[in-house]
């Protein structure tokens, strides 16, 4: 019983810390366990509500301890609410040249959270669409669980 309510005293201050940010944005995409085809985009659809708040932009990246690479590019496609589009080259290095991996998380799944972003105003208020599409080497990248992203004012 001791046991029982140190867990749910810990996950309750755990759910209150995670709550000191305000989140515009927080969602994560699971990823076929067959792999990311190359040409599949993950799509996140956010509306963003004014052009005066800043915002920290994250990437959330979970991936098995079997992912073959210690980095990953993306492609990022953005289409803005008045039709603009950019397409940004981003890469995430996952691991420290002795092949230690960055990300935190118990057994075999790492979690890193990338601040692509800080301080980050919107041009424009309204729906943004952010295309992710892995540009790796392969076809089909493995051992990549999820993707999601992370809008927060910024503090």
């Amino acid at each position: 019983m001791k046991y029982l309510t140190i867990v749910i005293s810990f996950s309750a201050l755990l759910m209150m810390a995670s709550c000191n940010q305000s989140a515009l944005y927080h969602q994560h995409v699971t990823l076929d366990e067959q792999g990311w085809p190359k040409n599949e985009a993950v799509h996140f659809n956010v509306t963003v509500p004014d052009t005066l708040t800043p915002y920290d932009y994250y990437l959330t990246i979970r991936h098995t301890n079997n992912y073959a690479y210690s980095n990953i590019y993306f492609f990022l496609e953005t289409k803005f609410p008045n039709g603009n589009v950019t397409r940004d080259t981003i890469e995430c290095i996952l691991a420290n040249d002795e092949g230690k991996w960055y990300g935190k998380g118990w057994g075999n799944i790492k979690e890193d959270n990338i601040l692509l972003n800080k301080n980050m105003l919107f041009p424009v208020s309204g729906t943004y669409d952010f295309y992710f599409i892995q540009a790796m080497r392969t076809d089909t990248l493995k051992d990549i669980v999820s993707l999601g992203i992370k809008i927060v004012k910024s503090e």
